[in-house]
């Protein structure tokens, strides 16, 4: 009997191991080696299974500085979004691993006081000990599942969008319940059930954050959607609008025809004529035709702000074989590009004002290139100029995210007063 139970003990124990493991893998991307991944499973299997004492000093600080090496080591993304795994899964860990392995020893201690000695009664208390063990496994594997049943839908979502500035957000909130159940657990007397409340508050309290954070990314995802739309709805309504200038135009036509041939009009007045027709049908050309109707608007609009601050704006682009990027990161790599070049141009002289965008297939890579020209120190990487600070410059990161969605890189460079960010996205 004991051997089937330590069996299912095996099972339960591994099965927690790689349901933690896939949680870990929803939230950051696993290196690409494979035998990383292997080792990687393997290292979770023992940082899952640490076992968890009220005063236990070694134990909580081990467990803490082996997590955040195992997640240095195997896992890729941002020093910022580690240090909030960390700050996210190390209590909700060790606090279902105190729980599970105190009110185990609480169950044991009291039947072993009720179980009178001999040797049956050893055998007995060991077979109970398996099974309780063997219980408190399974209730953790179930407790993992269900957290995986309710955070998939909010892991991927919130990895990808967040920028290093909202996650400390997030990271500050979630501080307190790291503390709250590293101290109690430390500091607690062993026979004092108040942990066990702790704890409980601890694992919702983090969990907590993940919702939050997932609203945070829901409500950009929706600002991003809303502003998309309106944009496409200037767009319809210009397009709509300038059909009318055409039917008018031509309506008009046939009299400016007559003026040019007439032999009686002036050189002045064929000028004039001439004149009055290109500023009739400027502006009706420049609607850019890449191959993707949500650049389209996009590049549309954004040449349409470049011509009212005077910059000379130049654009190349195919994008039809950009069919497998989502909407959302169109907008965001191609939108906040020409946004930043747009700011940076506008600070120069007149003259100097310049920016361009080229997008198009390379053998099995899709380029996109934005340069403008600025001022020699007004280019920040990572951040912005705007005196809020806090609530501007995560344009860069954005677009930085969005191509790594799609297994891209973003190279960014500034030299002899230009600035340049160029995508590489593979094809699939």
């Amino acid at each position: 009997m004991i051997h089937y139970i330590n069996i299912l003990s095996f099972l339960f124990s591994y099965g927690y191991a790689f349901v933690f493991f896939w949680i870990l893998k929803a939230f950051l991307p696993l290196r690409k080696n494979w035998l990383l991944k292997i080792t990687g499973f393997i290292a979770c299997k023992y940082i899952s299974d640490t076992i968890i004492y009220s005063n236990d000093l070694d134990s909580l600080l081990g467990t803490l500085l082996f997590f955040f090496l195992y997640i240095l080591v195997f896992y890729r993304g941002a020093f910022m979004e580690k240090i909030s795994v960390l700050l996210v899964f190390y209590p909700v860990m060790v606090s279902i691993n105190y729980l599970m392995i105190d009110i185990g020893s609480r169950i044991y201690f009291s039947i072993e006081y009720a179980t009178s000695e001999g040797a049956y009664a050893s055998a007995r208390l060991a077979l109970i000990e398996d099974s309780i063990i063997t219980f408190s496994l399974f209730l953790r594997l179930l407790f993992w599942i269900a957290a995986w049943l309710i955070l998939r839908k909010f892991l991927s979502k919130i990895a990808s969008h967040l920028t290093a500035r909202m996650w400390l957000i997030i990271d500050m909130l979630m501080l307190a319940s790291f503390v709250a159940v590293f101290t109690i657990i430390y500091f607690m007397p062993a026979d004092t059930a108040i942990v066990y409340p702790i704890c409980g508050a601890s694992i919702f309290s983090s969990f907590g954050c993940m919702y939050l954070a997932s609203y945070i990314c829901e409500s950009m995802q929706n600002a991003y959607r809303i502003q998309e739309l309106e944009t496409q709805s200037n767009y319809y309504k210009d397009r709509i609008n300038d059909e009318e200038r055409v039917r008018s135009i031509y309506h008009d036509l046939k009299n400016h025809l007559l003026i040019l041939q007439s032999k009686e009009c002036s050189e002045q007045q064929t000028m004039q004529s001439m004149q009055m027709l290109q500023e009739q049908i400027e502006g009706y050309e420049n609607y850019y035709h890449t191959g993707n109707e949500v650049l389209d608007i996009i590049i549309r609009d954004k040449a349409k702000r470049a011509h009212e601050k005077q910059i000379d704006f130049a654009a190349s682009l195919s994008l039809k074989d950009g069919a497998f990027i989502e909407p959302l990161d169109i907008s965001t790599i191609f939108g906040n590009a020409l946004d930043n070049a747009i700011e940076a141009s506008e600070k120069l002289p007149v003259e100097e004002r310049l920016v361009t965008v080229r997008a198009g297939r390379v053998r099995d890579m899709l380029l996109i290139i934005v340069k403008n020209n600025t001022a020699s120190l007004s280019a920040p990487f990572e951040g912005t100029t705007k005196k809020d600070a806090f609530v501007h410059g995560f344009g860069i990161p954005n677009i930085k995210k969005a191509a790594e969605r799609y297994d891209g890189q973003c190279h960014i460079a500034s030299e002899n007063g230009v600035f340049s960010l160029k995508i590489i996205i593979p094809i699939p």
